[in-house]
């Protein structure tokens, strides 16, 4: 079977349609924030127009996400291309501050969900209590992971699996080895 040539930026457009759309902006909204038009961004969101560095910086703290998931589009065939992510071509997500290294799993954000592999080191926690407006249900594949979700407290280990519907929730990880889980997450926050 033939290779087509890797597609670098197939889906930048929808991933900016779909961050926009998860958090109810509008295009005008969104020209305004960046000092652009309309026109211009239908134009990015349909891959017909290329934001620049800087445009891609504005986005990127107008949506609250790490400009890495807005350059992270890995090269993959065209038949591949919004269909299949291989590993080494995860796009990195999040800034592995605080001992918590997470790749995207799906191949884009155009869906109603996103998919997050998430590596917690060992004696690292998120610090604060954190609440978002989604639907999470992870799935740990080795290690254990101490939670705190609504108030009570869990340990969770290999084959757990824990939900969080909006509700103030944050980690740790006190142990020697690393935890890792599989997130689902709707609406994608990425």
């Amino acid at each position: 079977m033939k290779q087509d040539s890797p597609t670098k930026a197939r889906t930048l457009g929808a991933d900016i349609r779909a961050l926009r759309k998860a958090r109810g902006i509008t295009l005008q909204e969104l020209a305004d924030k960046l000092g652009r038009s309309v026109g211009w961004i239908s134009q990015v969101e349909r891959d017909l127009s290329a934001p620049s560095v800087d445009d891609l910086r504005r986005m990127a703290r107008f949506f609250m996400v790490p400009i890495s998931i807005l350059f992270g589009q890995p090269g993959a065939p065209a038949n591949e291309a919004g269909l299949i992510v291989r590993k080494g071509a995860r796009r990195p997500i999040g800034s592995g501050d605080g001992g918590l290294v997470e790749e995207l799993l799906s191949p884009d954000l155009t869906d109603d969900f996103e998919m997050v592999h998430s590596t917690f080191a060992p004696h690292s926690s998120i610090g604060e209590t954190v609440t978002r407006p989604t639907q999470e249900v992870a799935f740990i594949v080795s290690g254990k992971l101490d939670l705190e979700i609504g108030g009570a407290r869990f340990t969770v280990g290999p084959g757990d699996s824990f939900r969080i519907r909006g509700e103030p929730h944050r980690w740790e990880n006190p142990y020697d080895e690393p935890a890792i889980a599989i997130w689902v997450i709707a609406p994608p926050v990425y």
